[in-house]
């Protein structure tokens, strides 16, 4: 494996410091998430941390089982202390866009279920406003283009008209994600009312789940390229320990 981006491995490195022996873990999905996962799987070895770990995509727990960290499913182990996970934006109340992976609904489910989601990322995340990376949805093979037009009518009465709503492909096919759906990449550019707008495609019902994740994430931990991290908390986890 080529060496990870330097602010990638100062993030994850300082991520993996909270990690405790005997700790459930949430692990995320994506390219920082991965490289987390190798400096977790380091520090079990050196340390010989006994954790149990839930994966929030296949590839997270093929790469984790292939490094020796013992992956279970969520419901297996139950409530989770901690997940550690990327992000496609951050904002300054840590909301997030996720779902440049296609695992946001995995992510968003074990997140829930964890006492901490815990973010890590990159300066180039940070953003003063949510919507330049294309929000993420997840849908219904089922009726597709009936939830893909209830989404253009749900933006139009957000003052989002016009916005492209595009079918992520690869390689010419759909991309299908673990649990068989479709994914609806919105280009919004930005989010004028991101609470509102979350509300409005959970109401659609062919909607599985979106890529914004609010008041969820409780620490962000932004990896610089020279090593150094700065942390960036909620105002309610101010002063928590």
């Amino acid at each position: 494996m080529p060496d990870p981006d330097p602010a990638k491995l100062a993030a994850s490195r300082a991520a993996v410091e909270l990690v405790r022996d005997g700790m459930r873990l949430g692990l995320g999905t994506g390219s920082t998430a991965s490289v987390m996962v190798r400096e977790l799987a380091a520090k079990v070895q050196a340390e010989g941390l006994a954790l149990r770990c839930a994966a929030t995509s296949q590839a997270t727990a093929d790469l984790a089982e292939s490094l020796g960290l013992r992956i279970e499913g969520l419901d297996q182990i139950g409530w989770l202390d901690l997940t550690i996970d990327g992000a496609d934006e951050v904002d300054p109340d840590l909301n997030l866009i996720k779902g440049g992976g296609a695992a946001h609904l995995r992510e968003k489910v074990v997140a829930m279920a964890s006492d901490r989601m815990v973010v890590i990322a990159d300066p180039g995340k940070v953003v003063e406003q949510l919507g330049a990376f294309d929000l993420p949805v997840e849908v219904l093979a089922f009726g597709f283009e009936t939830t893909r037009e209830l989404i253009r009518r749900a933006l139009e009465d957000l003052e989002l008209a016009g916005r492209p709503i595009r079918h992520r492909l690869r390689d010419g096919e759909p991309v299908v994600t673990d649990e068989g759906n479709y994914i609806l990449d919105l280009a919004l550019e930005a989010i004028p009312d991101a609470p509102a707008l979350a509300r409005a495609l959970s109401a659609i019902p062919g909607v599985v789940e979106h890529g914004l994740f609010l008041n969820i994430c409780h620490l962000a931990i932004i990896g610089r390229a020279d090593g150094s991290v700065v942390e960036l908390q909620r105002d309610d986890e101010e002063g928590s320990a």
